[in-house]
């Protein structure tokens, strides 16, 4: 079985947020057509919350197609607001897997999780505009790996 991991910035651009989700939504279909049934997704704010919840509305029409959330730590929501972590509870109670590198936050811990993102997928759906970032390091480290890394952010800023 093949599988699919999101990466992407913990804030989406203004321009972009009426695009984001029907790409989003595409760039799902099409690694369920490619054969991805697992989805990893990292569990931070931004992308990955907004991929999550795209996966968990098209697990609807797809039951074989799997959320599987891949953290870095445990306590790693103990500084979101309220409303941050209503949504990252919904996510965690809708995912079909739950895997944390540690139980506590450590310094490597969101590093390691990006390269176990990478490892994992065959295909990696990212959201990469800045090349300084956690998101853009996972992106690198599929690429390196020989995996098949689409960005969404160019088509987004397409006029």
């Amino acid at each position: 079985m093949r599988a699919c991991s999101f990466t992407g910035h913990r804030s989406i651009a203004p321009s972009h947020r009426d695009r984001i989700i029907p790409l989003t939504q595409r760039a799902i279909e099409y690694a369920y057509s490619e054969g991805c049934r697992d989805f990893y997704v990292g569990g931070a704010l931004g992308f990955d919350t907004l991929a999550a919840r795209e996966v968990i509305r098209f697990r609807m029409f797809h039951p074989d197609a799997r959320l599987i959330l891949l953290l870095p730590c445990m306590n790693q929501d103990e500084r979101w607001s309220g409303s941050q972590r209503s949504a990252y509870e919904y996510i965690l109670s809708s995912a079909d897997e739950i895997s944390y590198i540690a139980e506590n936050y450590f310094d490597g811990c969101m590093r390691e999780r990006n390269l176990r993102l990478a490892e994992c997928a065959d295909i990696v759906i990212a959201y990469v505009g800045r090349s300084r970032s956690g998101a853009a390091q996972t992106a690198r480290m599929a690429e390196s790996l020989g995996k098949k890394v689409y960005n969404l952010y160019p088509t987004l800023e397409e006029k």
